[in-house]
């Protein structure tokens, strides 16, 4: 095997198959993807700080646990050719924005929203400042900069209330893409918006990216789903501020997927702001899944609540790392993080590093991690009762997780979610 040097790594480290396989196919790639020079600019740039730096291993705080040079082994090509199957929204009348072997499909109306496909918006190259990368960890942000194609933008005027949800998909059937997901959310919002990454039956490799912005008084609903087989790397992050007296509740929901990272980046901005981040990671094979938060309060009077259930069966390994950081101004912060897990082998894994750094004196944080198996007397119960064994392990798996979807208010999405996670369970519990 050809293995070539970074000469730019100060560790002088040899490339992996994956690097050189991320690196290499910019040349090849660079002239279909949509920008003018400073776009061009941007792409290069994130992606020497990739050559530069590499895939991140345990060395890499952030990254600590998911060791990216060892576990991705392969990078799927690109594939011009990949067809699709088009995918009902999870709840029917929904808007639904797709993004198919990353280039978005036909657009559709919306009232109170203008939506714009980034491959239109880098060709104007108004969008390069968005391109720029968090760090020298930010391992996903430096993939998707260089090669992001294409993807969906919003933009909500002020004083928009959305009766139906706003439904972008990700689908991608097998080989790679790169997209982008926007979002510019004015004030007096209410709106409901979910995110779908699809993967197929192929081996994939893609990474989305969204940055959006709340402004004041709005309250907001993003659901991130993720459906992959065990065949998909899927690494995502989506980077958020909120204004004055908004309110954000994030669901994540991972159900699938060979190498998964999802990062949460939230930005509490304005005073009565409140974010919620409820995460159901549904863990089973030999899979990875990690979901890295990081959440900073930088004004006085926030709240944020997050909880993150995980089920792991099998041989399958889950990271959650949560960072909560208190500036020293935001006196009156009250927030609050929980990290709850169900093994169901004896082989599963999970790791939790909560974290909590607070800079002012008058606030009250807390976090919490626990891990435990099936209660025996529970499953006994039930199965005394007449209930087969796979059938009493289920509903307790349900019980354990279902009340965080209960918590959703769409009756619809609810039973959607709990559909997805019947499935699961059915191949897994």
């Amino acid at each position: 095997m050809n293995m070539n040097v970074i000469s730019q790594n100060p560790a002088s480290k040899i490339r992996t198959p994956a690097e050189s396989a991320l690196l290499d196919a910019f040349a090849v790639r660079v002239g279909d993807l949509p920008g003018d020079t400073e776009v061009l600019s941007a792409r290069d740039n994130a992606l020497e700080a990739l050559k530069i730096n590499g895939l991140p291993s345990r060395r890499v705080e952030s990254w600590h646990y998911t060791d990216m040079r060892t576990l991705l082994r392969s990078v799927a090509p690109f594939d011009a050719n990949v067809t699709h199957k088009a995918v009902a929204p999870l709840i029917d009348g929904s808007a639904v924005l797709t993004v198919a072997n990353g280039i978005a499909q036909k657009s559709v109306q919306i009232e109170g929203v203008r939506v714009e496909a980034i491959r239109d918006i880098l060709g104007q190259g108004i969008a390069a400042h968005t391109l720029k990368i968090r760090g020298d960890d930010d391992t996903i942000g430096q993939i998707n900069a260089a090669y992001a194609s294409d993807g969906w933008g919003l933009s909500i005027a002020d004083g928009t209330e959305l009766e139906q949800a706003i439904e972008l998909q990700n689908l991608q059937p097998s080989g790679q893409s790169h997209v982008r997901f926007p979002a510019k959310i004015g004030s007096n919002v209410k709106a409901t918006i979910i995110e779908r990454q699809i993967g197929g039956e192929a081996e994939t490799f893609a990474t989305s990216v969204g940055h959006v912005t709340i402004a004041d008084n709005s309250e907001i609903v993003w659901v991130i789903v993720r459906e992959h087989t065990d065949l998909s790397t899927q690494l995502s992050q989506i980077n958020v501020t909120i204004g004055e007296n908004s309110k954000l509740i994030l669901f994540v929901m991972n159900a699938g997927g060979k190498l998964v990272r999802q990062e949460v980046n939230v930005d509490v901005e304005g005073e009565g702001s409140d974010f919620q981040l409820r995460t159901l990671n549904l863990l089973g094979g030999e899979t990875v899944t990690d979901v890295t938060m990081n959440v900073g309060h930088l004004v006085e009077n926030t709240t944020s609540t997050e909880v993150v259930r995980n089920v792991v069966t099998d041989r399958a390994r889950g990271i959650f790392q949560g960072m909560i950081r208190v500036a020293q101004i935001a006196q009156k912060t009250d927030a609050k993080m929980a990290c709850n897990t169900l093994l169901l082998s004896d082989d599963a894994e999970f790791s939790a590093k909560p974290e909590l750094e607070i800079f002012a004196d008058d606030v009250a944080c807390g976090h919490g991690a626990t891990v435990r198996e099936i209660e025996k007397d529970h499953l006994f119960y039930l199965m005394a009762r007449g209930v087969p064994e796979n059938a009493a392990r289920g509903l307790l798996v349900k019980a354990f997780i279902a009340e965080v979807i209960e918590e959703l208010e769409n009756e619809v999405l609810v039973e959607k979610l709990e559909d997805i996670l019947q499935g699961w369970l059915e191949k897994h519990a």
